[in-house]
């Protein structure tokens, strides 16, 4: 069955603005469709990021995946790491796939599909591409003050008085 919906907004468009820095990826790029490495019905693995330029002020780093375009009234949030170290400029492939592969001291909720790891991407077979927004978050605090048991959305609300500046790339992904 093909959805018909209009394309949902620019997730980090609806919030305050903030100053951009440099995210690069070896695995992803903006409006590329992700190779199955990065999706459920592949690797499941998380992809390469890398970062520069943030704020001298940055404490840590969230790294997060959203799917605004997931057909629910709030998208999909398919990976949050937080408390990752200010002295982290990059994770490798298959960070995401539990807090022990991440740097000491930081560590996932869960997402939407209820892991603590990085999920891939599964839109609805016949949907249109949908977005998949990852961003690493630059941090006024070394800690959110967050559990493992804050949902994505209590993170990304926490998030929202604390990010100085964010990284994004977004690429796309249909079945």
């Amino acid at each position: 069955m093909k959805l018909d919906r209009p394309a949902a907004p620019d997730p980090y468009g609806l919030l305050p603005a903030v100053p951009s820095f440099q995210l690069l990826s070896t695995d992803v790029a903006d409006g590329k469709q992700l190779s199955d490495d990065h999706t459920l019905d592949g690797a499941n693995r998380s992809p390469r990021l890398s970062w520069s330029g943030f704020p001298d002020t940055t404490r840590s780093f969230v790294v997060t995946c959203f799917d605004p375009d997931a057909p629910t009234p709030s998208g999909f949030w398919h990976w949050t790491a937080l408390d990752i170290p200010v002295t982290t400029t990059e994770l490798s492939a298959g960070a995401g796939a539990s807090d022990e592969t991440l740097p000491r001291g930081a560590f996932h909720v869960r997402n939407d599909f209820g892991a603590r790891a990085y999920g891939g991407a599964a839109p609805p077979p016949g949907d249109r591409d949908h977005r998949y927004c990852f961003a690493v978050h630059a941090v006024d605090v070394e800690h959110l003050d967050l559990t493992p048991d804050a949902t994505p959305t209590a993170a990304a609300f926490t998030l929202l008085f604390h990010t100085l500046a964010r990284g994004v790339v977004t690429p796309v992904y249909s079945r």
